[in-house]
């Protein structure tokens, strides 16, 4: 039983929406396939998947439900955070009614029973220090900050119900929780709290990729799982 994690599939399988990934270059050319072959060679349904947004390009979820399908129809139980490019994605109540092996993560925890392991989550935003960082981007920043607080109160009160208050946590967030190792709001609460890794996406590029925040840095381990960054191939991170 082992918990893996992977971003920005931007899958666009509903003919309505035309959305190529391979603009972008080889690496996304036929990118579901790559994700679908190497996700069946190495997952099992008792093992867990979190996916950290941007998920399908659709703009309603009825535009998504094809790409959310293809999701479901992979082995293991997968949770999923919402991205920037995440239009489609409505109230959690009502899409976790959907599929019985996806779980939306927003405001909330969930606990992975066969791993004894609690994930939180939020979708993050561009962190202060950030060029052109403005006045509404810190309105965001601060909204998303107490969505990610919101999702680890909730860890503590089912730890609290549990009574397994020493189980370990991972955070999922779309944005990376910083811009550097000099840290933000995000990386301060994550290390307050006990996170013991975080997971996130969103960068693309080789540049992007160099300067992102990884490594152990104050008690928290963070990795970039974006689609290209790790050639579609679902990291084992638990």
């Amino acid at each position: 039983m082992s918990i893996y994690a992977i971003g920005d599939l931007h899958l666009s399988l509903d003919p309505r929406i035309n959305k190529p990934m391979d603009i972008f270059g080889p690496a996304w050319h036929a990118h579901h396939l790559k994700v679908q072959e190497k996700w069946k060679g190495k997952i099992k349904e008792n093992d867990t998947v979190i996916i950290v947004g941007d998920v399908s390009w659709g703009l309603r979820l009825d535009e998504a439900m094809l790409d959310l399908t293809w999701i479901s129809r992979l082995p293991g139980y997968k949770v999923i955070t919402k991205g920037n490019h995440d239009l489609w994605w409505t109230s959690t109540s009502k899409m976790n009614k959907l599929f019985s092996n996806i779980y939306f993560l927003q405001n909330k925890g969930i606990y992975l029973q066969n791993e004894n392991v609690y994930v939180c989550g939020s979708r993050g935003w561009i962190t202060p220090g950030t060029r052109d960082f403005d006045e509404h981007d810190e309105k965001i920043y601060r909204r998303e900050l107490l969505r990610l607080e919101m999702s680890l109160d909730d860890v503590a009160r089912q730890k609290q119900q549990r009574d397994n208050m020493d189980a370990p946590v991972i955070a999922a967030i779309h944005y990376p929780p910083a811009g550097s190792s000099s840290g933000s709001g995000f990386t301060k609460l994550l290390s307050e709290r006990g996170v013991c890794k975080c997971v996130y996406g969103h960068l693309h590029g080789t540049k992007e990729h160099q300067t992102s925040i990884k490594g152990i840095i104050n008690g928290v381990d963070y990795s970039l799982v974006a689609l290209d960054y790790i050639e579609a191939d679902p990291l084992k991170i638990w």
